[in-house]
């Protein structure tokens, strides 16, 4: 019980990020990001390659002193258009080509500090915080096992626990097949 209860108490806080942030996501609350937009001027129209788009935007990242993207890059497509689009959990960035195939935009849009713990959320943090969340994940599931265990385990609970169980998982499968 006590290795039970400390760790509920060293996963409490990153419980709550993914408490808070999934309820709240759930409703359509996101946070906010600050945009910029930069026009770059170019010597030869932009192709859908992702090392030529990515060696493109690290330059121009550059030259704004802004750090990159914690994601993953990759091209999107919507009918003939393409954009190289590339999320953090601090910020996103879009390239683009515009009408005019000399002119490409730079979309910079900066996380708030709440958007930023949904892009965490969302798995658009580093390494690290990906190791840490999967541990969380390790972390939860062993507290859930362990607590299911101690109650089944208690013999004044066994009945509650398994009533309770049946109720869960009722109540999990007809929410699924009625969402």
């Amino acid at each position: 019980m006590k290795i039970h209860a400390l760790l509920a108490a060293f996963i409490f806080p990153v419980a709550c990020l993914f408490l808070v942030t999934g309820a709240l996501y759930t409703w359509g609350i996101k946070g906010n990001y600050e945009t910029d937009n930069y026009a770059i001027d170019l010597s030869q129209p932009i192709e859908p390659e992702l090392e030529t788009l990515l060696e493109l935007a690290n330059t121009e990242l550059g030259k704004r002193n802004l750090s990159l993207p914690s994601g993953k890059p990759k091209i999107k497509s919507a009918g003939n258009h393409f954009y190289l689009d590339w999320s953090g959990a601090k910020k996103d960035i879009i390239l683009e080509p515009t009408d005019n195939p000399l002119v490409a935009q730079l979309t910079v849009k900066q996380a708030s500090w709440y958007r930023n713990l949904v892009q965490l959320h969302k798995a658009k943090g580093g390494v690290l915080f990906k190791i840490y969340a999967a541990t969380f994940a390790i972390a939860l599931a062993l507290l859930l096992i362990s607590g299911f265990i101690m109650a089944w385990q208690t013999p004044k609970l066994q009945r509650l626990t398994l009533i309770t169980s049946l109720l869960g998982l009722g109540s999990f499968v007809a929410m699924v097949l009625l969402s």
